[in-house]
């Protein structure tokens, strides 16, 4: 770890001992998690206190768990990437749960100091309500306002005391989460041009489910049946 990224380490551990807990990244920058009710006071002081000053926030992420870490299907013949995955996958519709497991849905927050060029990234996973909730960061960083819109349209994760918590890019009479685990692939809702009507309407979706794998016929000479475990001199 370069020496900018563990002087920042130690003034977290510092400041906030047990109001976070780091965990390993990938991507080499410091990263942590924290409890949802102590969102508002970290980020509030990484924002104002001189011995961090991230005064910008780059973006809101939000993540779905489901199934993390898990193999869709078991099979000793394949294996679990590529075009066969899914084939056998039943969706798991959770919508209508009366809770979620604690760290199914998180929020990362991606901050930047400018003054001090150095980056960190804070994750909040949003408990067992059902919807999801956190609180907005919106009074803190005015930048989380389209951000944390975008998490609500795609996760279906709620923001309190955001001003103005609406759909961003799905439609106002869409229906569900597209970027939940469970979301089915071929959607909830169709939208068509009603001519006796003179407007858009929405009705339940017509496609029905089918599995996308490619499937290749190749049936020329080098797959001939007469062919196969043949070698040849060379």
């Amino acid at each position: 770890m370069i020496d900018a990224q563990t002087a920042l380490a130690q003034r977290m551990d510092a400041r906030f001992g047990d109001q976070v807990n780091r965990v390993a990244s990938t991507c080499r920058e410091l990263t942590y998690e924290l409890d949802k009710d102590d969102l508002i006071q970290v980020a509030t002081a990484l924002r104002n206190e001189a011995d961090f000053g991230f005064e910008m926030l780059i973006d809101v992420c939000g993540v779905d768990y489901l199934n993390y870490g898990s193999d869709e299907w078991t099979t000793n013949s394949a294996s679990g990437t590529g075009f066969s995955r899914g084939v056998e996958r039943e969706p798991v519709i959770l919508d209508e749960a009366d809770e979620f497991d604690p760290r199914r849905f998180a929020v990362v927050y991606h901050l930047l100091s400018i003054q001090n060029n150095i980056r960190l990234r804070l994750r909040v996973h949003t408990g067992t309500a059902n919807p999801p909730i956190v609180n907005s960061v919106v009074d803190i960083w005015n930048g989380a306002n389209w951000f944390e819109r975008e998490v609500f349209d795609l996760f279906g994760i709620l923001f309190e005391g955001h001003p103005d918590l609406r759909r961003i890019l799905t439609d106002y009479g869409f229906v569900g989460h597209p970027f939940r685990k469970d979301f089915p692939i071929m959607g909830n809702v169709e939208v068509s041009y009603d001519a006796d009507q003179g407007r858009v309407v929405y009705k339940p979706v017509t496609i029905e489910p089918r599995t996308l794998v490619p499937r290749v016929i190749r049936d020329d000479n080098r797959y001939s049946a007469d062919l196969k475990d043949v070698t040849t001199d060379g």
